[in-house]
Parts: structure tokens; sequence; C-alpha cells
């Protein structure tokens, strides 16, 4: 996309609009015409004043790729989304001028609309100057301001007292694939719905009732359903996250998800007990490492896991394995379906660790990927359930992990596989622990594994200010609050020491019924916004709100609400003379990622230092040119790479983070996966094996199991 034409483009729409509304004719509208002249003079002044600044990024942002061939970074992705911005607004006014003087044209409408889009276009200008500060402050190709605390804890300032509720209103996920947009103004309705009945003393049934009722507002008002979001993602706590993350294990949701997968034929949750395992030295299978059970925080206990397979193979039936099941679906045995084959036993295997913030979710939630990449690749699955935080902070879940996979080593036999090739695999907190999981096997002399593909990996645990981290701002899966939270929490900065009951990672606190009533809201708000947010179709009578675009377009209006903030004006980040972004009325309290562990290399990968990363396995990282964890993937695999470390990159375009749990719902979503499963094949199917693990240090040899 040429940004010069596009750039032009707006320049030229603004002109045409200001010629006609402010020329003499006969329209009806009043001080809507002038309230659409204003907005097309503020978006000709941000398009002024920003074209030369892209033109800057546009200059020099190649030298931030991982190489010539994979074009992404954080400063791409901040120009990618101001164009996609700019090219609504084209849109928009193109529409407005040749349709201002139909019988239909509704003024209030477009008015509101376009003014929605201007405070849109503010915020980003915003971020591209914050941009700019840390592309002049950091060496050519450095994402991450890692040496700058005092940068990094301004543009978490920034991020608590900027106005983000207009990306979540009218103008959601205008960045994203139009595929994804109904679903993710489900999500935000079903999450500010909830958020209204958080707390209450309902019962499940009066809390669903009260959700549906308040959804219906949300819908109509795209002004006030940003204000609650805006609202939520800055002020709830960590229950209200993971109590509605976890809405994703109900019973209507996951057996939504198994309708629509591959069907499987083993789907087995299993607990494994925690027994003192030995395996062979990697360097003389002669000698053996002892590896203990997980022992942090509360000491031995067992590992919960879940086997999938497309074909029921050898061992996947024998009762040493069904022992283990917790029975929750019932177990298939061959001897139950006569005619069902057996399958020999496979020589692959994935060990899988997912996603959700190191706080929320399971297996069960990642069900819906997980049985298509079986059945693609012929391969059983074994998914570890480890313990959540902030219950169970660091190293809790890593010795879990860890633990899981040498058992997965030594009892391959019962999953069905012979391990001559073994994959980890994982997304976002999931793809952090595959890859701290095979640093702690070469600490400890064990065999790694013969590959590693991670999704959108979380590498750095800390709120460290890098070019896609500013997606936190308008982001509507990944706020910098809620990440800060999840970040605080793996951290131990609330740890609370608790033994989690079994299944905590499910909805043990949540009613069923509420549960099951909650997910129906989601289909309801589904069928509204269908309804009253189709393209076709737009929603009239939006009230207007304290923090709305319209009452916040003036410089005048922006320097009065910083000056009421509670923040001193010297606290902001210094922008051009004229400029401010727009302010909050509903200030965030984040707290920054200042715990000692964060920079723990087993915590925060990126920062390992060589001797710990070199003799990983090849790396193949899957990342989103639109997800706020980009700059993670890109300085991560530059690591790898300079080390000489076998190591991929792709970026995906139009898609969010997490978009492999949103497989089902788009063609984008679907060739994502895809690329996924063609990196786990390059794993199996690569010819040169991994190469032999390095005599390590003593000190490493020695290292205590439990984390």
């Amino acid at each position: 996309m040429d940004y010069k034409l596009v750039f032009a483009a707006l320049e030229t729409v603004c002109e045409d609009n200001i010629s006609i509304l402010c020329g003499p004719s006969d329209l009806p509208y009043g001080a809507v015409a002038t309230r659409l002249v204003t907005c097309m003079r503020q978006i000709q002044e941000h398009g002024r004043a920003l074209e030369p600044v892209v033109a800057s990024f546009v200059a020099v942002y190649h030298h931030y790729d991982f190489d010539a061939r994979t074009p992404g970074n954080g400063y791409r992705t901040l120009v990618k989304v101001l164009l996609s911005c700019l090219l609504h607004i084209v849109h928009k006014a193109r529409y407005i001028a040749s349709n201002y003087n139909g019988a239909f044209f509704r003024a209030d409408h477009n008015a509101t609309e376009l003014e929605a889009y201007c405070s849109a276009l503010c915020q980003l200008r915003a971020l591209l100057y914050l941009a700019q500060r840390l592309i002049n402050d950091n060496e050519c190709g450095q994402l991450y301001s890692l040496q700058d605390g005092d940068l990094s804890s301004k543009f978490v300032q920034e991020y608590s007292s900027m106005h983000k509720a207009c990306f979540y209103g009218r103008c959601l996920g205008f960045q994203f694939s139009p595929a994804l947009r109904p679903f993710l103004q489900t999500i935000v309705i079903s999450m500010v719905s909830y958020g209204e009945t958080y707390g209450k003393q309902q019962s499940g049934l009066g809390m669903a009732a009260l959700s549906l009722l308040t959804s219906g507002k949300y819908v109509i008002d795209p002004e006030l359903r940003g204000a609650e979001f805006e609202r939520i993602t800055q002020n709830l706590d960590m229950q209200f996250w993971k109590s509605f993350w976890n809405l994703t294990e109900s019973g209507l949701i996951t057996g939504f998800n198994r309708i629509a997968s591959s069907p499987v034929q083993v789907n087995l949750t299993l607990t494994v007990p925690p027994v003192a395992l030995r395996l062979p030295l990697a360097s003389d299978p002669n000698l053996t490492a002892s590896v203990s059970p997980p022992l942090a925080l509360w000491g031995p206990g067992p590992v919960h896991m879940r086997l999938i397979s497309h074909e029921i193979r050898e061992g996947q039936d024998s009762e040493d394995l069904l022992s283990l099941s917790r029975r929750d679906p019932p177990p298939i045995s061959a001897s139950q379906l006569p005619w069902v084959q057996k399958q020999p036993l496979s020589p692959w295997l994935i060990i899988h660790f997912h996603g959700g913030g190191f706080v929320a979710q399971t297996s069960r939630s990642h069900e819906n990927y997980l049985r298509t990449w079986s059945k693609e690749l012929s391969v059983p699955i074994l998914s570890v359930d480890y313990s959540l935080s902030p219950e169970a902070p660091f190293p809790r879940a890593l010795e879990e992990c860890f633990y899981a996979y040498c058992w997965a080593l030594k009892n391959c036999h019962l999953l069905g596989s012979t391990a001559e090739r073994v994959c980890l695999a994982g997304d976002s907190a999931g793809g952090n622990l595959c890859i701290t999981v095979c640093m702690k096997a070469m600490s400890s002399g064990i065999r790694v594994p013969n590959g590693v593909m991670v999704a959108y990996p979380a590498t750095l645990l800390t709120t460290d200010a890098s070019p896609s981290r500013l997606l936190t701002l308008i982001d509507p899966l990944l706020p910098l609050g809620v990440l800060a939270k999840c970040l605080n929490a793996y951290a131990g900065a609330d740890c609370q020491s608790v033994q989690p009951a079994v299944g905590s990672g499910s909805l043990s606190a949540l009613g069923r019924d509420t549960a099951v009533l909650l997910s129906d809201l989601t289909q309801g708000a589904s069928n509204w916004i269908q309804s009253f947010l189709d393209p076709t179709r737009t929603s009239g009578g939006a009230r207007s709100l304290s923090s709305s675009p319209r009452r916040s377009q003036s410089n005048t209006a922006n320097k009065t609400a910083a000056q009421s903030s509670t923040q001193d004006c010297e606290d902001h980040m210094e922008y051009p003379e004229g400029f401010q972004p727009l302010r909050s009325e509903c200030l965030a309290f984040v707290r920054p990622t200042t715990c000692p562990i964060i920079k723990n290399p087993f915590v925060s990968p990126l920062l390992a230092p060589n001797n710990l990363l070199r003799g990983l396995p090849p790396v193949h990282i899957v990342a989103s040119a639109l997800d706020a964890l980009l700059d993670d993937s890109v300085m991560f695999a530059k690591k790898l790479r300079d080390m000489g470390q076998p190591v991929t990159l792709t970026v995906v375009e139009d898609l969010p983070h997490g978009f492999l749990s949103l497989s089902q719902l788009s063609k984008e979503t679907e060739v994502a996966s895809a690329i996924c499963v063609e990196q786990m094949r390059k794993i199996f199917q690569q010819e040169d094996p991994t190469p032999s693990l390095p005599r390590w240090p003593e000190t490493y040899m020695s290292t205590n199991h439990s984390g």
C-alpha cells in the first residue's frame, strides 16, 4: 500500500466535503453540517502532520525486520494500522460526498461515525509520535527499551491516561480482517455485559438475565460500549479476567467446538502422580539423570494432561494409561469399538502447552485446533494442564510442563508413539513454556525435542516499551492493563501460595448454570450484532458520553481534560507543539513489572544469556503483524539467528493475538493455523537429526529440578 496515495486521497476527499458542506446549498442539516466540516478539517490537519512522520518510518523500518523475506515489526504495524484507519475515513467521506443530498442520508449518524474515526486518528497520531521517540532513543534494529526504565514507565503513564474508548466503539476491530469484526464485537459486548453484573449477588439465572437485558444497550450505543469496555479493562481485577476467559471451558462452548472441529477417537484427561523419573543423559545414554516431580510452592503434586488422537493407536487403550484417566470424558477403548482398527505406534509426538496469559484456560478450550492438528499430521498430542497463576506463580507451571515432557518421553508407548520425533508446540504463554522447557531440558542434560513451534509467544514478560506494544492502547484482546496483570500474576507479585483445587483452571469459581447461560449470552449478543451492526444498517440515537469524541475534539477540551487529571502535566510525554492526545476521564492503574523474577531467563527467555540458548532445537515462530507481542517474536528470532541457532519466523497479516483459537472463524485464521501445521511437519520430516547436546558445565548439570 502506497502511503502517498492514501494521504493524497484523504486530502482530496476532505477538500471535496468541505467545499460541498460550506458551499451555497439548501442542505437541511444545520449544526450537523458544521460538525462534519469541523471534523473534516481536524482530519485534514492530522493527515498533513502525519504524512512526514509516516515517510520517516517507511524510510527505515526495514532495518527492524527479521530478514528481507520477512517484513514485520512494530513500526511497520503502526504504519499499517494508521493507513487502515485513513482508508476507513476516505471510504466514509466519499460516501458522505456522494449521498449528502439523498433522501435516506442520515446526517447525524454519519457525523458521529466520522467523529469516532477522527478520535481514533488523533490517538494513532500520538502512538506514531511515541514510536518516533522509541526509534530515536534505541539503537538501529533494536525494538525494545530494555535499558531505559524511565522511558518505559512514561509509556505506562501514557497508557494510563490516554483515551481508549474510541477504539472499542464504532471503530472496534477496524485493523483486523473484516471476517473477525463480528466476533470481536460479540466478545466486547459479552465482556461489558458480564462486567456490569460481575461481583453482584445474583443467581445464575439472574446474572444471565441481567446480562442479556444490558447487552442490548451496548449494541445500539457504541459510545457507551467503548466507555464501559475502557472502564473494565482498566479497573477490574484478575479474578474477573480469569472467570470471563474461563467461560470458554463451559459445556456449551466446548460442545460446539467439538461438533465444529475434527472428530477424534481418543480424548483422555490424565492425572500423573508425582513420582521421580530417571531419564538417560543426552550426552551419554548409559548414564541417567533424575527428574523430580513438581515441588515449588506446595510440594509434590500430580500433573494433569489431555491426550488427543485422531486415530486410536497401540497403548492408548492400555490399562496402564486408562488407570491415569480422570474419565472426563469417559475413556474410549478399542475393545468397546470393535469396528475401529487400532493403528501402530506413531514415530511422532506433539507435546502442547496452552495459552491464556498463565492465568486462565486449559487444554479443553484449545481442543478445536488440537483436533485438527492431530488429524492433519496423524500424530497423538499430549496437552498439559499446568497450574495457573496467581495461585501458582513461577516456577510451578514450568516445573509441571518440564515434568510432563519428561514423563511423555519415558511413557511414550502409552501415548501411541515411539517418540522418535518430538515437537513442542504452544501459543502465547504456552509458547514461552515451550522455550523454557527446552532450556530446562538442556540445563538438565536431558534430550531436547526435535523442534519447537510457537505461535505469538511471550518471550519478554515485562512492560518495557516497544512499537508493537503500543498496540495495547487499541487492542480489544490484549490491553496493557490486562497484560500487566497477567505478567505480575505469573511473576508472583500477588502470590497467594495456596494449592489450587483439582480443575482450578476451569469453571470451578462459577456455577455451571451461570456458565452455560453466559455462554448463551455470547450467542445472543452475536445475533444482536448481526441485526444492528450489519454494514448495510446502522443504529441511530447514540447518546453522547462525557468521554465521547464529540466533546473532546478541540485542543482546548483536550488540555482541560489533561489538567483535570490527577497526574501532573509533566508526567506526560512531550508531543509536538499544538498537539495533545485525547485524555480519558477513567484513569488506569497499571502496575509495572518490576519484580526481579521477571528478568529470570526462565521467565523472559529473550533475556537469557547465550549459553542457555545455545543448543536449542530448531525453533519455528508464527507471529501476527497486528499482535502487541510481535516484537517479542522478532527480537527473539534475531537473537537465535545471530547465535547461529536454527530459527524461522513467519508473520501473518490482519489477525489478532490468539488467532489459533479462532481458526474456525475465517479463511485467514484457517490459513494461519495451516502454517503452524506445516512448520510442525517440517520438524517431523527434517532429514538432519537434532545436533547432539554439548556437555554442560557442572553447575548446570546439578541444577535442582524443582526449578
